[in-house]
């Protein structure tokens, strides 16, 4: 058995927050035993996000706690989307600034670091509590794939194959009752979960965030594919896709507009049947989305991931999100992704890539 190796921190708090992904389990194990095994570490599962260290809702976790766990869904810590710096001062159960809270429970149970899984939120949180003193350390989820300073999250591979997998199952649908269907999946600000499994599911249109859609432009399309006897298409959005119209509004004036549809999927489809004429259905995949167990993919990305974390708790190495850039497993400054969204570029290769075989992105 290898022996202890020596570590600057000696006992440190981990916590998931936010929505929850295939492969948090898969992190949490990733760190926890390399932070056990290889150097004693103490370690401090909190509960819930960020409102377990608000409530010090924590307990010591034990090699029996994070093994058998790299294959299963959600997290065994919990999670919520609690937001420290969000409404201060306010529905407080002690009475007290959250934040101060935090401080004071991060001091109260001799924490040398506080690691936090999460996606952008989590991680800007992370990052402005480095800025009120203590040592954090962050890792990236997300479905989304959208946190700036990383290549690629851990949940992002998981989503896409489930979006892909039923995008498959909608064709034979689409195509045995000659309509369009319309498949909603996540991405409120980055598009891309969309652009990916639409690729990968040989979506006709593709909408997202990063690309207004042209109504007619859809409709166009699909009458072509109509005309040349294909008289079914798939049609994948993300839930942030918007239309040229939408683009031009005031961010007040788009929630309104929005309000008056269930969803986006649903506009658009309800749009595409006016366009065309065609018979068209929606599906809104949603929360299938995030459940069930990580692929293999982002089980081996999230357990390197959390071993790098510990190499970095060991060395003492604070204020960094560990990231995946090309083949490489590294970090980067915690400022780098906070307040960031990691959008799909205009001249994106899987861009021109769905274009080349065909596929409308709306405009």
């Amino acid at each position: 058995m290898e022996a202890v190796r020596k570590s600057v921190t000696k006992t440190f708090g981990i916590l998931t927050a936010g929505g929850d992904c295939p492969g948090l389990n898969a992190a949490i194990r990733g760190v926890c035993r390399a932070a056990y095994d290889r150097y004693g570490m103490t370690i401090v599962g909190i509960a819930n996000g960020y409102r377990g260290l608000i409530d010090e809702d924590v307990r010591i976790l034990r090699p029996v706690d994070f093994s058998g766990i790299l294959t299963r869904g959600g997290t065994i810590l919990g999670t919520s989307r609690e937001k420290p710096f969000k409404a201060q001062n306010t529905d407080f159960n002690i009475g007290e600034d959250k934040v101060a809270a935090i401080k004071k429970n991060y001091q109260k149970l001799n924490l040398d670091c506080l690691v936090v899984l999460g996606g952008n939120g989590t991680n800007t949180t992370g990052y402005l509590l480095a800025q009120e003193g203590l040592n954090v350390l962050g890792l990236p989820k997300t479905i989304d794939n959208d946190i700036v300073g990383t290549d690629r999250t851990f949940g992002f591979h998981s989503a896409l194959a489930i979006g892909t997998e039923a995008i498959d199952r909608l064709h034979s649908t689409a195509q045995s009752h000659s309509r369009i269907i319309v498949i909603e999946l996540m991405g409120h600000k980055a598009g891309w979960l969309a652009l990916y499994a639409g690729v990968a599911g040989g979506g006709d249109v593709i909408l997202i965030p990063e690309i207004p859609y042209d109504i007619k432009a859809i409709g166009r399309h699909l009458a072509e594919r109509a005309r040349t006897g294909r008289a079914f298409s798939i049609v994948v959005v993300a839930e942030g896709a918007l239309s040229a119209e939408e683009a031009r509004m005031e961010k007040k004036e788009r929630k309104k507009y929005r309000a008056e549809s269930p969803s986006t999927g649903y506009r658009v489809a309800k749009e595409i049947a006016a366009e065309t004429g065609m018979e068209t259905r929606a599906t809104v995949l949603g929360y299938v989305q995030r459940g069930g167990i990580p692929s293999a993919s982002d089980r081996v990305l999230a357990t390197s991931l959390g071993t790098a974390a510990a190499e970095l708790l060991a060395r003492g190495e604070y204020g960094r999100m560990v990231a995946l850039t090309g083949n490489e497993i590294g970090s980067v400054n915690l400022s780098v992704p906070a307040g960031k969204v990691k959008s799909v570029p205009p001249d994106h290769y899987m861009i021109d890539t769905a274009i080349s075989v065909g596929t409308c992105m709306g405009a």
